[in-house]
């Protein structure tokens, strides 16, 4: 379980590898959206390190008041404490062995980029014109949709008819466009706009009803209706490798592809 006391970028990465290597050890498919997560951190902590960032300090702050959402809601699901209800979807979600690597990694972005980016957003501007984030959190979304390509290449190596059956499925490619990180992140933008500000119990309230609206897309993660449905139940008889396995392949860690 990864130690809380995270104050620094390092300290986020570092309890990453933690959720991976219990995940690898349990076989947990928990570990397939840590292990994406974590590239995406060593990116941003790449880009702060050359200076990308209008400001770089703010940013490893944002990015470890947005870490701490996930990681602290992966140790308090751990424990029985309670967790917001996306995240509780999320984690649900991983006792069933019929979802594909896709599904785990999607729900896992919907809890964090609808609902958390925006809060940590909103709190790492306290006290300033969340305006002046706007460059830096446009920057951080660059750096997310530059690595889309690398996430399709660790998904085809787990699954190689991947790519072209959702080119061919349009009701497919509709599903994952409705999912994307463009239209997750510009969401995400405009819910920090609108609880920035707020505090105390108004504050509790957005959350919750944002997280309310959340899981609701997390539902239609979970059950995207029957033809997609059945097009992921064929992935996932296709899928190959142990969860360990894919899990290494999402961190980069493989040297081969399963089999």
């Amino acid at each position: 379980m990864p130690n809380q006391n995270i104050n620094t970028i390092d300290d986020v990465i570092n309890a990453l590898n933690q959720i991976i290597t219990s995940s690898e050890k349990d076989e947990s498919p928990l570990g397939y959206f840590a292990a994406l997560y974590l590239q995406v951190t060593l990116r941003v902590q790449e880009g702060i390190k050359n200076n990308e960032f209008q400001n770089g300090p703010r940013m490893e702050k944002l990015d470890v008041i947005f870490a701490k959402r996930y990681i602290d809601a992966y140790t308090f699901y751990q424990v029985g404490k309670p967790v917001t209800l996306s995240w509780l979807k999320a984690f649900g979600f991983s006792y069933n062995w019929r979802p594909i690597v896709l599904q785990h990694l999607l729900i896992g972005m919907n809890a964090h980029i609808n609902l958390d980016l925006g809060i940590a957003a909103a709190e790492v501007s306290k006290g300033h014109d969340i305006e002046d984030l706007h460059h830096d959190f446009n920057k951080i979304n660059e750096i997310l949709a530059s690595m889309v390509d690398q996430v399709e290449k660790d998904l085809t190596s787990i699954w190689r008819p991947l790519k072209s059956i959702i080119k061919w499925t349009k009701k497919a490619d509709s599903f994952l466009i409705d999912f994307s990180m463009e239209k997750a992140r510009d969401g995400a933008w405009k819910y920090a706009k609108s609880i920035a500000g707020l505090s105390g119990n108004d504050l509790q309230k957005m959350i919750q009803k944002r997280d309310q609206k959340v899981a609701k897309i997390a539902n239609l993660i979970i059950n995207p209706g029957l033809i997609i449905n059945l097009l992921f139940f064929l992935i996932r008889l296709g899928e190959r490798g142990s969860v360990s396995e894919k899990i290494k392949i999402l961190t980069n860690k493989h040297t081969s592809s399963p089999s």
